[in-house]
C-alpha cells in the first residue's frame, strides 16, 4: 500500500503554537519534507522529536523533488510536508506535491495549524465575511499594474504579504490607486516578541510608519474592499480614451478594456473593439 502524505501546519513565530497532533504526525513520519532542514530541525528539537529523514523541499527544487517524494509514497513510506512557517501551499511550496499525489491516487491528509494570513485578517478589525488572499504582489512593471488594476474595485477584504522595507512605499502606491482614505491594517511579526498591529487609512498609516526606523520582520497588509458607488457611464469614446491611458501606462489592450469595464459596469468587449 502507498504511504500517506500529510500537510502539517507549523508555528509562524511562537513555537508553543505547535499542536499536539502536529507533534504526533511529525514524530511518526518516515520522511519530513521541509523548506529548510536546519529550521525544521530546530522545531523538532524544541518539540522533543527525534528527527526522521529530513528532505529539503523549496521553490528551487520543487519540480524534481516532487517525483522523488511520490516514489517514497508509492514505496509505502509516510511523508509529512511542512514549511518554515504556517500552512504548506500558501505562498510556500506544497501545491505541486499535493496535486501530484492526488492525481496518483495517494491519500493526502492535513493537520491544520497557524496561518499568518488568517491571523492578520481576524485581528485587523476589517470585514471578515468575504476576503481574498493575494499573497505577494508582482514587484514591478506591467504585471504589477495589471494586478492592482484588477483589485481596484474588489469588494472583498484583501490580504497581501509585503516586506517591511517596502511597506511604506506600497501603502503610498495603494493610496494613489485605491484612495487615500481606504481603511487598512498592518500586522507585523505575528505571535513573536515584537508583534504589532497598526490600523488607519492608507494615507495615515503610511505617514505614521514613515517616521519609524524599527520597521522590520514579516508584514501582512489587510486592505478594506471597495464600497459600491454609483458611477455615471461616459460615452463610448471616453471609455476608449480611458483605456488608452492605461495602455500607455503599460497595460495590455485586453486588460485595459477589462479595467475600464469594471469601473463603469459595461461590456469589456465593446471597449476592446473600440481600441482595435
Amino acid at each position: 500500500m502507498a504511504g500517506i502524505l500529510t500537510l502539517v501546519g507549523t508555528p509562524i513565530g511562537n513555537l508553543a503554537d505547535l499542536s499536539d497532533r502536529a507533534r504526533e504526525i511529525l514524530g511518526q513520519a518516515d520522511v519530513i519534507a521541509c523548506e529548510d532542514t536546519r529550521h525544521t530541525g530546530r522545531l523538532l528539537a524544541h518539540a522533543g522529536i527525534e528527527p526522521p529523514r529530513l528532505v529539503s523541499y523549496f521553490d528551487g527544487n520543487e519540480a524534481g523533488r516532487t517525483s522523488q517524494l511520490l516514489q517514497t509514497l508509492r514505496a509505502g513510506e509516510s511523508v509529512a510536508l511542512v514549511t518554515d512557517a504556517g500552512m504548506p501551499g500558501i505562498s510556500d511550496p506544497g501545491e505541486r506535491l499535493v496535486a501530484a499525489a492526488a492525481e496518483a491516487g495517494i491519500e493526502v491528509r492535513v493537520v491544520p495549524g497557524p496561518s499568518a494570513s488568517l491571523a492578520a485578517l481576524v485581528v485587523s478589525g476589517l470585514a471578515t465575511q468575504r476576503f481574498v488572499f493575494e499573497g505577494f504582489l508582482p514587484r514591478k512593471g506591467a504585471e504589477r499594474k495589471e494586478r492592482l488594476a484588477a483589485l481596484q474595485d474588489e469588494p472583498r477584504t484583501m490580504i497581501i504579504f509585503e516586506s517591511a522595507k517596502r511597506t511604506v512605499p506600497t501603502l503610498r502606491e495603494f493610496a494613489g490607486i485605491f484612495g487615500a482614505d481606504r481603511p487598512v491594517a498592518m500586522a507585523r511579526e505575528l505571535t513573536k516578541l515584537y508583534e504589532e498591529v497598526a490600523r488607519g487609512t492608507l494615507e495615515s498609516l503610511a505617514t505614521q510608519l514613515a517616521e519609524r526606523e524599527d520597521l522590520r520582520g514579516e508584514v501582512v497588509l489587510v486592505l478594506a474592499g471597495a464600497t459600491e458607488a454609483a458611477t455615471p457611464t461616459p460615452p463610448p469614446e471616453e471609455l476608449a480614451n480611458e483605456a488608452r491611458v492605461l495602455i500607455a501606462e503599460g497595460l495590455k489592450k485586453r486588460a485595459a478594456a477589462s479595467e475600464v469595464a469594471r469601473r463603469y459596469k459595461v461590456s469589456a468587449n465593446d471597449i476592446y473593439r473600440s481600441l482595435l
